[in-house]
């Protein structure tokens, strides 16, 4: 029988106006790799925040048993120094430093004082040998891609002799092949005897690695499941407290006329002058039609997407843009929204909000016309358009005055959608609108997509979830190397069928 390497009991962490974890329990067997799962906002990275001493002993209520001892965590180097290491869904790298110096930021291998740059490269390469990475230990990391980033996170992680292994929501950013690559190196981590507790909304890769989950919902534990008990049906139950019968809103589309074409869109890389990143794209979207584009990372999309809302990407644009079927004019963002063109972004913390500003200021902050007199902003007003777009897309928050940082993904993601909901376009692009987002959170952004093309307003998704796009909309375009080499109507498309698009450039059929 297995031993426990940890215990979690009774513990209780609350924020101002906010209990996050109500009496939590967890016990973690040693060499297994643990799942942890709920919605967002459940309290799952809070209650692997309190275990690896980010929120230090003191701050929360309760006990942390590791390895038999109690242990009161001061901060993240206590933890660390017992082999508990945690790894953030945001990437602590310094993009500008080497691997090895990332690797060994603030550990350095020393000589009387001085960094042995030898000594900390030669085991740089030996840590990224076993993380299956063959990258030069004096590449930056801006030079390399997030699936590699991923892999020297978790290279850091094993040069401070990890123990137990915190992964939160590692696969949220990564492709298809660098997920199950990650997934593989959890596995072989097993073999080795080294504990990992993962975090994630994504229950396919749960169902294929985890040896348990524990469920967590509005900050108590559920249940803990067995191997041999883990199934997605069970799992959503638990998570969200009812059954999700169907993971789509049904829907009954109204489709009109065209609103929206772009015809002959090219697009050159913004640094590399020669690049040519979008070849000619035509596409149109028809009133209360759901486009979907598909395609591998890297095939263009979102820099397709980015260049069309107000040339925000790119170099040498050309190409026309309509809307009801006369020319307009979206060279600045500006003026993109000013024609009723709207970009939700991919990467919500970067380029969708003002993390450091309240919800309030957020949702109206893409049409400050609409609360304003006379160039003055009419608060009262301001707060009446927040508190209706935080009860019409169910943001989870204690009031419109709640930090948007202190969200967690989901309700950060409908604040970007009322965002561009108040600024009230007539296209509106989504790119990758439920990423790192849980099974509720997911279905109530579906039901707002659905609900906007009942409205007439057209709406393209770029996901890479095949599913996902086969399941909310209506057309398919499939994108490969900056060209449409596919468009298919969604009730005669397949994953099989979009792949072998992307693979042979068929399925021209609309």
């Amino acid at each position: 029988m297995a031993s426990t390497i940890l215990e979690m009991r009774n513990i209780t962490k609350t924020f101002p106006g906010v209990k996050a974890l109500s009496n939590v329990n967890l016990s973690v067997e040693e060499g297994e790799i643990h799942a942890i799962v709920g919605e967002n906002g459940a309290g799952k990275s809070t209650l692997m925040k309190v275990l690896s001493g980010v929120y230090p002993a003191g701050s929360y209520d309760g006990k942390i048993i590791y390895r038999g001892q109690e242990c009161q965590f001061k901060g993240i180097r206590d933890s660390e120094h017992l082999g508990i290491v945690i790894i953030h869904q945001e990437l602590a790298l310094v993009p500008m430093l080497s691997i090895a110096e990332n690797i060994f930021l603030g550990n350095e291998h020393a000589r009387y004082g001085i960094i042995d740059w030898n000594a900390n490269e030669k085991r740089t390469r030996a840590l990224l040998k076993k993380v299956g990475l063959n990258e030069d230990p004096k590449t930056l990391i801006t030079n390399i891609g997030v699936g590699k980033q991923q892999l020297v996170e978790i290279a850091k992680a094993l040069s401070k002799e990890v123990r137990l292994l915190i992964l939160d929501e590692p696969t949220a950013s990564l492709s298809e092949k660098d997920s199950q690559a990650l997934l593989n190196l959890l596995l072989e981590f097993k073999r080795e005897g080294i504990t990992s507790i993962l975090i994630s909304h994504k229950l396919n890769e749960i169902h294929r690695v985890a040896d348990h989950v524990t469920i967590i919902r509005d900050g108590q534990t559920i249940e803990t499941l067995g191997k041999k008990d883990i199934s997605e049906d069970r799992i959503i139950t638990s998570m969200v407290g009812r059954s999700l019968d169907d993971r789509y809103p049904p829907r009954e589309p109204s489709i009109g006329e065209t609103v929206f074409e772009v015809k002959d869109w090219s697009v050159y890389h913004p640094l590399h002058a020669e690049r040519q990143v979008i070849k000619g794209i035509d596409i149109h979207v028809r009133k209360g039609e759901v486009v979907g584009i598909a395609g591998l990372m890297g095939a263009g999309r979102t820099e397709f997407a980015m260049s069309l809302f107000g040339r925000s990407y790119g170099r040498r644009i050309t190409g026309e843009v309509f809307l009801d079927g006369k020319p307009i004019d979206i060279s600045s963002v500006s003026r993109a929204v000013e024609q009723g063109v709207a970009y939700v972004t991919e990467d919500r913390k970067m380029y969708g909000l003002n993390l450091i500003d309240h919800i309030k200021h957020n949702v109206t902050l893409a049409n400050l016309d609409g609360v304003s007199r006379h160039n003055v902003i009419d608060d009262l007003r301001e707060l009446d358009v927040a508190n209706d777009y935080r009860k019409k897309t169910n943001i989870r928050a204690s009031s419109v005055y709640q930090l948007t940082g202190n969200l967690s993904g989901g309700n950060q993601q409908k604040v970007v959608l009322s965002k561009w909901l108040f600024a009230n376009p007539k296209v509106l692009i989504l790119d990758e609108p439920t990423r790192g987002i849980d099974v509720g959170a997911k279905y109530e952004i579906y039901t707002i997509i659905a609900r906007l093309a009942a409205e007439g307003r057209a709406v393209i998704v770029i996901s890479s979830e095949m599913p996902e796009l086969l399941g909310i909309t209506d057309r398919i375009y499939v994108m490969n190397e900056g060209r449409m080499v596919g468009e298919m109507a969604s009730t005669e498309a397949s994953q099989e069928k979009i792949m072998r698009a992307i693979v042979r450039g068929e399925g021209k059929a609309s």
